[in-house]
């Protein structure tokens, strides 16, 4: 069994792998095997795979699953101790891998963790997708160790030590396989974004924990596949953000969290459309909604199964009681050292 598989899941990502592979490369080989999952890609990916990093493993996928599915397909042709999901727009540096790994085989408790997330066009500022570390509020709107909504803080050593966090950013999350087939891996049904999250906290829901690790830190571009302003990110989010709360939410809070956000999700497209003349948005929102009406049953089963799983004593402990909107736009808290935790 390899002790650490890095996959690096690639669709159309030719050019980001002609910038960032080689660096996974250089400073991952000694501790860890280097796979790229395509998930049937219609450029040049697998041509430069094949002529440029023939030292590179390659899993080739008959279409494009989606991030979450895609995931699950490739891990499971992968015999490790640990994966590590890596975004193909992530730069590494020296020795970013060991905190990581030491960390885990010191903390049999920790299912996940991930490294400090930072800009690779500002490296002394904070990453969006994950920050240091990544929460969730109480009507279940994320926010992170370095990031609330779109303020993302400079890295100051503020967040420099080990934390337990709420989800780890699957932009480079280290997962123990056994933990990861044991919780039903990603959810491919959400194709992608939340899928991280959603998993996480089924992984809390079972008594493990989650943590940042910021001696290791990378460097992450973003919006690689579908830019942050894009009607179908939008409705990605917003339909998987409810599936992910009705999964995992415990039943007392369930009901009026929902109505809570049928008012909050309306009112956020309507914003969209009147102050940002955003009307793409606005449908992307209306349409996740009807969407997760539709499917909701099919995700019965899953509920009654993730509820049933609650180990004694589990309450989502690092589920905040606060609501982040209310934090940030009234109280005008837009960093995370000002908040309630």
């Amino acid at each position: 069994m390899t002790k650490v598989a890095i996959v690096i899941l690639n669709w159309n990502g030719e050019k980001m792998l002609r910038k960032y592979l080689p660096t996974v490369l250089t400073f991952s080989q000694d501790e860890a095997v280097v796979y790229v999952a395509d998930n049937a890609s219609a450029d040049g990916s697998l041509h430069l795979l094949q002529t440029e990093f023939p030292n590179c493993k390659v899993i080739t996928l008959a279409e494009n699953y989606g991030f979450a599915e895609g995931y699950n397909k490739a891990l499971r042709q992968i015999d490790a101790e640990y994966y590590l999901l890596l975004n193909s727009d992530i730069e590494v540096s020296h020795h970013w891998l060991t905190p990581l790994i030491e960390f885990m085989d010191e903390h049999q408790d920790a299912a996940a963790c991930q490294p400090k997330l930072l800009s690779v066009f500002n490296k002394d500022q904070f990453e969006y997708a994950g920050a240091s570390g990544g929460f969730l509020d109480r009507l279940g709107y994320p926010f992170c160790r370095g990031r609330i909504f779109d303020n993302v803080e400079m890295d100051n050593g503020q967040y420099d030590y080990p934390c337990e966090v709420f989800w780890a950013s699957g932009a480079a999350l280290m997962i123990r396989s056994t933990d990861y087939w044991e919780c039903g891996g990603l959810d491919g049904r959400f194709f992608a974004h939340n899928e991280e999250i959603d998993l996480c906290w089924r992984l809390r829901i079972k008594g493990r924990k989650i943590y940042c690790i910021p001696d290791s830190f990378v460097f992450h571009e973003g919006g690689g596949t579908l830019p942050k302003a894009n009607p179908r990110k939008t409705f990605l989010n917003f339909r998987n953000n409810l599936t992910m709360l009705y999964k995992c939410l415990p039943d007392k809070q369930l009901s009026k969290v929902m109505v809570l956000r049928f008012f909050l999700d309306y009112l956020a497209a309507f914003e969209m459309l009147v102050l940002k003349r955003n009307a793409g948005d606005f449908m992307a929102v209306v349409k996740a909604r009807k969407a997760f009406r539709q499917w909701r049953k099919d995700f019965e089963n899953d509920r009654r199964q993730i509820q049933q799983s609650r180990v004694d004593l589990a309450d989502d402990g690092l589920l905040s009681n606060f609501s982040i909107l209310w934090q940030y736009y009234i109280k005008k808290r837009n960093r995370f050292s000002e908040l309630p935790m």
